[in-house]
């Protein structure tokens, strides 16, 4: 699914805030903090709505995002970067 080609819809809009919020944050971001910050952008989505899309959304874009550990989303295309970051961590 394209995100930008569903942006009419309120799950469109609610993913596309999802997908910035992610690029804002290469570390990934905790379950509760992702529904804060899609509340907080737009006041006028329904609570449920929100907490379905965070719900569906590794369902939903398995090429685009993916869980490190429980709770924590991030965007696949940081994978790499982050185990490499991992790695040096633990060398040293």
């Amino acid at each position: 699914m394209n995100v930008v080609a569903k942006k009419s819809t309120i799950t469109g809009r609610i993913y596309a805030i999802v997908f910035e919020l992610l690029e804002q944050h290469p570390e990934g971001l905790r379950w509760s903090e992702l529904l804060s910050k899609i509340e907080a952008s737009n006041r006028s989505f329904h609570p449920k709505t929100v907490n379905g899309c965070v719900w569906k959304l590794i369902e939903r874009f398995p090429k685009k995002v993916y869980k490190p550990s429980k709770g924590l989303f991030r965007l696949l295309k940081y994978k790499s970067k982050s185990k490499k970051n991992e790695d040096r961590r633990a060398i040293k």
